[in-house]
Parts: structure tokens; C-alpha cells; sequence
């Protein structure tokens, strides 16, 4: 019984693990910078599952964001 249960226990694990990674790497936000003048134009926020909502703005930068270039 135990060795059907080990495998089990290992795989959620596994998958919980998966599970936090991706939550956490699709909730960070986008940040449009503009090229001219290399200043914010909109951050867009994603929702996550495990660690809340977010809510910068280009006041209130993220410190970890995906940087897109905007005209």
C-alpha cells in the first residue's frame, strides 16, 4: 500500500511546485514604455491564483515587470 501511495504523494508535490512557478510567472506585469520618451505609458496587471492582485501603475513601478516597447 505504501509503495502505490509514495509515487502519489511525489507527483502532487511535483505539481504543486509546477503550479506555483507558472501562477507566479503569469502575474507579472507588462509595463509599456514609451520609445520617444523613454517614460511609462500603461502597466497592465495580471491576476494571480496564489499571491493576490496587483495594482501599479507608472507611479508605482513593479520591481520585476516585462518591459514592451510602445510608440
Amino acid at each position: 500500500m505504501l509503495q502505490a501511495i509514495k509515487p502519489l504523494a511525489i507527483g502532487g508535490v511535483i505539481g504543486a511546485v509546477l503550479f506555483t512557478f507558472v501562477d507566479y510567472a503569469f502575474s507579472i506585469p507588462d509595463v509599456k514604455m514609451s520609445y520617444a520618451s523613454n517614460t511609462c505609458v500603461e502597466v497592465i496587471n495580471y491576476p494571480s491564483t496564489l499571491f493576490g492582485t496587483s495594482n501599479f501603475s507608472c507611479e508605482d513601478m513593479p520591481t520585476k515587470f516585462n518591459h514592451i516597447w510602445v510608440q
